[in-house]
């Protein structure tokens, strides 16, 4: 007989927290270095470079995540939820999945049409440029970059409240989601 197990595999969790502890990072130094003076040196020696490769980095381990995703049993919902918290944690899930690999797609866009781009750096490699030079598409691509990063951090706010909320005011109900994924 096989069963569903209890608990994500240990692939999927690992994933998980590596796409966590990339992804806030990410956006937040998104928000700092644009909140930047373009006189600040850092900001386009530093922080712009950074941000590039991590996300990069944050794209490979999103792509794989989905990857490992479809090829993995899932732990069933926990029987203590309602329909309505179901449906919504499934889709705030595949959301964040896409997210994690769009957002970073549309960075990739961004930096390779600009016309003034120093290129996308990824840990020693210099990654190839393959969109044409245009600052009209520069212009939709960063605001496709920017408004869908805070659609994910708004995404993961909600997921860490749901998984709060289901740990600590859930009381005597099956649905403490947290051990699934640690």
């Amino acid at each position: 007989m096989n069963q569903r197990p209890d608990r994500y595999p240990l692939s999927m969790r690992l994933l998980h927290w590596m796409r966590a502890a990339l992804i806030i990072p990410l956006i937040t130094l998104g928000w700092a270095m644009t909140s930047l003076p373009d006189s600040f040196v850092a900001k386009s020696e530093w922080a712009y470079p950074v941000h590039k490769e991590f996300g990069v980095l944050a794209f490979l381990i999103g792509a794989i995540a989905l990857f490992v995703r479809r090829r993995s049993a899932v732990p069933p919902h926990s029987d203590g939820l309602a329909r309505w918290e179901t449906t919504l944690s499934t889709i705030v899930q595949h959301v964040m999945l896409a997210l994690a690999i769009v957002v970073p797609l549309m960075g990739y866009a961004m930096s390779s049409s600009f016309t003034q781009s120093d290129g996308v750096p990824f840990f020693g490699l210099e990654l190839p440029e393959l969109l044409p030079k245009n600052d009209r598409a520069f212009a939709v691509f960063a605001w496709t970059h920017k408004t869908l990063a805070y659609t994910l951090l708004a995404l993961v706010a909600l997921h860490v409240l749901g998984v709060l909320k289901h740990r600590f005011l859930d009381r005597g109900r099956n649905t403490d989601v947290l051990p699934r994924m640690i």
